[in-house]
């Protein structure tokens, strides 16, 4: 399979980029034409693309598509609207008319809520917006909703679902197998997840 990671010179990409590689498909990484490719393993794929202005044959060729971008913590409220749910969403549309077989989501834990309260408030009600507009395309969707994302190594196990300790880390290379996971087998399909790491004592 083709799979198009957005997002994939961030932190939790390039590990999904190098897990597809790993997995014996291809990667096509979708990056702005100013982004820092160095770290994207020699074998990916590249595809010019700006989340915030998105050509319309960005998806062709694409077998699956995985959204891990965010416009990150430090942008203000324009930009998380303009990628994390604007883009996200152009991006669904463009993957749906371009009859790709499978989107998965990269969300947030709380992006469930309508109206989520709290710092984090404008950022999950445009995670909440992207992931209703992905549930709504007609597409074979997954949504992953991790917990706070840690640099750490991978965790012991990965719980998803009602169980998932809403105040634990997440592991960004537990994140990215899951995600490589949802996108290759379907395993996924239909679901809306939250997601933590757990690690023994």
């Amino acid at each position: 399979m083709n799979i198009l990671v957005a997002g994939a010179t961030g932190k939790t990409g390039s590990h999904l980029v190098q897990t597809i590689i790993d997995q014996g498909h291809a990667a096509t990484a979708l990056v702005r034409e100013s982004s820092d490719t160095s770290d994207l393993p020699p074998a990916a794929h590249v595809r010019n693309g700006d989340l915030t202005d998105l050509s319309d044959n960005v998806c062709q060729g694409i077998d699956v598509v995985v959204f891990a971008a965010g416009s990150g913590g430090s942008t203000g409220t324009e930009m998380t609207d303009k990628v994390d749910r604007d883009g996200a969403k152009r991006l669904t549309d463009l993957a749906a008319a371009a009859g790709v077989k499978r989107f998965v989501m990269l969300s947030s834990v709380g992006a469930d809520q309508e109206n989520p309260s709290g710092d984090l408030a404008h950022y999950l009600k445009a995670k909440h917006a992207a992931d209703e507009h992905l549930k709504s395309s007609g597409l074979t969707y997954s949504i992953l909703r991790p917990v706070a994302l840690t640099d750490d190594a991978r965790g012991d196990d990965v719980i998803l679902g009602d169980d998932v300790d809403k105040t634990a880390k997440a592991s960004r290379r537990d994140v990215a197998d899951i995600l490589a996971d949802a996108a290759i087998s379907g395993r996924y399909d239909g679901m809306a997840l939250d997601m933590q790491s757990a690690w023994s004592d």
